[in-house]
């Protein structure tokens, strides 16, 4: 297939480059000039407009900073200007209202579109190895599947339009949540005298056992290689936890759901971004926790 890729940043990049592994040619376009270069190197073909980049493609995929963006991008630059037999694919972290907007507008102009956010990190981008949340119909999600499932390992329908984007801030919400209780156990542990591999090694074997200690774990040293190993850098940045917890506490507004877990984590991160630390991973949290 001919596929156009929108957004080339440290998901995106590597999102791009798997679609060339997988035999597609890929039209990319950002606009980053060095963005743009590591594209070339990866195999794609590059652009300096997304007009051009979506000309004559089968498929375009999106993956931009926020939902405005997109909005905007596919509102002047991709529909009408895309065939109208391409699939629209937009694998964008937005707010659910928006990505239900940008779908109806998609679907009104003749385009069968699924919003199809990820887990999984800058690791899993350039690995291949995320997991799709997919929203929209029938027909499209299975016109979309085999282009998720050569950038990721899971492709999973999550039900109409717009549910991709529930279920990722869903999961966000609950893992920033259970990342900080994590980070927090384990600050406590080290103040009551415990060797921290020791507690690792008894707790996830227990009931307290979660992914953020068993696959990511906030100690240099302890469990699987992480962030934590590397000085807290690559991984998930805080910036964008803090982002997804946002769009999580904008969602249970609108629907009065009670999050008070949620709404204390966004709370945590938010001190934490506005202390300097955005650009480290999410469970360098713990270094806060710890003083």
């Amino acid at each position: 297939m001919k596929i156009a890729f929108i957004g080339l940043g440290n998901m995106g990049g590597g999102m791009a480059a798997n679609l060339v592994k997988a035999g597609h040619k890929v039209n990319a376009f950002d606009l980053s000039a060095e963005a743009l270069a590591r594209a070339q190197e990866n195999g794609c073909a590059t652009f300096t407009s997304v007009r051009d980049a979506v000309d004559g493609v089968d498929a375009v995929v999106s993956m931009l900073p926020n939902g405005s963006i997109v909005d905007s991008v596919f509102a002047a630059d991709v529909l009408g200007h895309a065939p109208k037999g391409a699939i629209l694919l937009d694998c964008s972290t937005i707010d659910v209202d928006t990505a239900r907007k940008v779908t109806a507008d998609a679907v009104a102009g003749g385009y069968d579109m699924v919003d199809a956010p990820v887990s999984g990190g800058i690791a899993a981008a350039n690995g291949g190895t995320l997991t799709f949340m997919v929203g929209g119909t029938d027909t499209a999600f299975a016109r979309a599947e085999p282009i998720l499932s050569a950038m990721g390992k899971a492709v999973i329908h999550a039900g109409g339009s717009g549910a991709g984007q529930a279920a990722k801030i869903c999961n966000n919400m609950l893992l920033g949540a259970s990342m900080i209780a994590t980070c927090e156990t384990f600050a406590m542990a080290e103040k009551l005298g415990l060797d921290l591999q020791t507690f690792y090694d008894i707790s996830s074997k227990a009931s307290g056992q979660n992914w953020s200690m068993t696959s990511y774990c906030p100690v240099p040293g302890v469990g699987p290689t992480s962030p934590a190993d590397n000085e807290y850098q690559g991984g998930f940045a805080t910036a964008l936890m803090l982002k997804d917890l946002k769009l999580a506490m904008e969602a249970a507004q609108s629907v009065n759901a009670d999050v008070p877990m949620g709404t204390r984590a966004a709370e945590l991160y938010a001190q934490f971004d506005a202390a300097g630390k955005g650009g480290m991973d999410f469970s360098a949290i713990i270094q806060s926790l710890k003083n």
